[in-house]
């Protein structure tokens, strides 16, 4: 078969969506939705899949069952987001089972939650490893997170934490 041949079979194959072709990495990070890359999102849904690539078409990798574990987007394909777990696994979800709210999850050791941007202050509460909270501020100029877990408030430092950057703002 000539060259020129194959080449008009592979294009009739994609112009009827048999064969999507696969996003480059220069597209993933313009397409989307505008808002900056990387950042921190939650998963909205308990059960989520993370896929090979953008679209329903590409084999589940992975089912999360945490919902509000924190998420870091790393690149935007239309409606998909390429994101990476606090483990460092990487795959692609669906915008819709993201939300908006920021969480943390604690990892490495069990942590102490201060009263006050201390470590010197009162404990709260201790956190186990695994343990997913919500991020309520992180002032500037500061490396303490206001947090809250299962009701209770206090301070960790970011170190102590995976989903919020190290110069990051939350108000």
């Amino acid at each position: 078969m000539h060259l020129s041949m194959v080449r008009a079979a592979l294009i009739s194959v994609l112009a009827l969506g048999v064969i999507a072709p696969l996003p480059t990495p220069s597209s993933a990070q313009t397409r989307g939705s505008g808002l900056p890359l990387p950042r921190f999102v939650s998963l909205r849904a308990t059960e989520v899949n993370m896929r090979t690539g953008p679209g329903v078409q590409y084999p589940v990798e992975w089912v999360y069952r945490r919902q509000h574990l924190p998420i870091e987007i790393i690149a935007e394909y239309g409606t998909w987001r390429r994101v990476r777990d606090w483990q460092g696994a990487q795959g692609w979800v669906h915008q819709s089972i993201l939300a908006g709210r920021r969480t943390f999850i604690v990892t490495e050791t069990a942590r102490t939650l201060r009263q006050q941007q201390d470590s010197q202050s009162s404990p709260v509460a201790r956190l186990e490893t695994g343990v997913i909270g919500r991020v309520m501020s992180c002032p500037i100029d500061t490396p303490w997170c206001k947090v809250e877990v299962q009701g209770r408030e206090g301070w960790l430092r970011r170190v102590e934490l995976w989903g919020v950057y190290r110069h990051e703002t939350i108000e």
